[in-house]
């Protein structure tokens, strides 16, 4: 039965390289993906084990996630950050994709006055994404020069209607690294709660990682992942912390659509979280191929290409984002991401995942300098 008039999805963007799969599916070794930014590289052998032999897959684990994972997460973030949350302000996710797309809705039934979602005008797409989904108003907002939100552009009645503003640093895709004291104080000022995207903070290359809730927990919610830290994608580990009335009102919510990490993927969690030694193995792999790729498509492209302040991606400005992703797919047998993917301000770039095994990587490296 057709619906007329309702929610109809667009194409999910990485969908729309498909075209090009049969141009790098013929070079020799096939298709090289560097779109989506899904890790390739293995996690440790003790992360493994915990998942295998938990013993947790019997029964529903807890929503909030369980007092060992929760207590991980507050270990790591001492030691990371040298700060102390308590235990029952943080909150398991299902990694962290489904947090950020259903938060909207949370939040509209929280405060039913406010309508609109506050994001990156550049940015990972499930921001607006979630917005749409809970029938709420996405107002992008636009950057500085320096990369940081531009927080003076926000209008003062999108502020008045705002449910939340969403921050990521490091970003997805520019690298780009934020000011999250500046956001965060915006936020206390204007009433608006700072959701504070972090999942690549283990990947900051100019100075150390940061987490807005150094500032402070009050007003602000920092969302981590165990995906790009410790190759654990598939395992769909995440968790949230901060602000006590925000965070007790989410894992209650929660709780009531059975949002739950999977007992075992909380067990790898805790041995993940713990351990920070393969981190530093995992930091080595991606500055390398950051410099490697830099160096090989600013060769073979003519145009310099600089490496990031953090991620694991290259944001390259380009004069056409799908013509240079076309002629990369020719020339080089890989898969990139026009920039327009990450919103229109995007449309003149391309975004290089280095997510690729070495040997790989290697492979587009060999193919573009037959082109240089």
């Amino acid at each position: 039965m057709t619906v007329h008039g309702g929610f109809v999805p667009p194409p999910y963007p990485y969908d729309r390289l498909n075209r090009l799969r049969p141009i790098t599916d013929a070079h020799e070794g096939g298709t090289v993906d560097l779109s989506v930014g899904t890790p390739f590289d293995p996690p440790p052998q003790s992360v493994l084990d915990a998942l295998a032999t938990s013993g947790t897959e019997r029964s529903y684990p807890p929503s909030v996630g369980t007092p060992a994972f929760r207590e991980a997460a507050q270990r790591w973030m001492n030691r990371r950050f040298g700060i102390d949350v308590p235990a029952d302000q943080i909150g398991a996710s299902i990694g962290t994709k489904e947090f950020v797309g259903t938060l909207p809705q949370w939040l509209k039934l929280r405060d039913p006055s406010r309508d609109t979602i506050l994001y990156p005008a550049i940015s990972y797409p499930t921001y607006a994404m979630g917005a749409t989904l809970a029938g709420c108003r996405s107002v992008p907002v636009g950057s500085l020069p320096d990369g940081g939100l531009d927080l003076d552009s926000i209008d003062a009645s999108d502020a008045d209607r705002a449910l939340a503003l969403w921050v990521n640093s490091p970003g997805n895709p520019t690298g780009g690294l934020e000011d999250l004291e500046a956001v965060a104080a915006w936020g206390r000022t204007h009433g608006v709660p700072v959701f504070s995207d972090e999942c690549y903070v283990e990947f900051t290359w100019k100075g150390p990682g940061r987490t807005i809730l150094e500032s402070g927990l009050e007003g602000v919610v920092a969302v981590h992942s165990l995906s790009k830290r410790s190759n654990l994608a598939g395992v769909r580990a995440g968790f949230y912390a901060g602000d006590a009335e925000l965070v007790s009102y989410l894992r209650e919510v929660r709780k009531h659509v059975g949002l739950m990490v999977p007992g075992p993927a909380q067990a790898a969690a805790v041995a993940a979280l713990d351990d920070d030694d393969h981190v530093e193995v995992q930091r080595e792999r991606y500055r390398s191929r950051l410099s490697l790729l830099a160096s090989v498509l600013s060769d073979w492209s003519g145009e310099p290409v600089a490496q990031p302040d953090g991620a694991f991606y290259l944001w390259v400005p380009v004069d056409d984002g799908w013509a240079y992703t076309e002629r990369l797919a020719r020339d080089g047998g890989a898969l990139v991401s026009p920039g327009e993917f990450y919103g229109d301000d995007g449309k003149s770039f391309i975004r290089v995942a280095v997510v690729q095994p070495d040997d790989r990587v290697q492979l587009v490296v060999d193919r573009l300098a037959a082109h240089g």
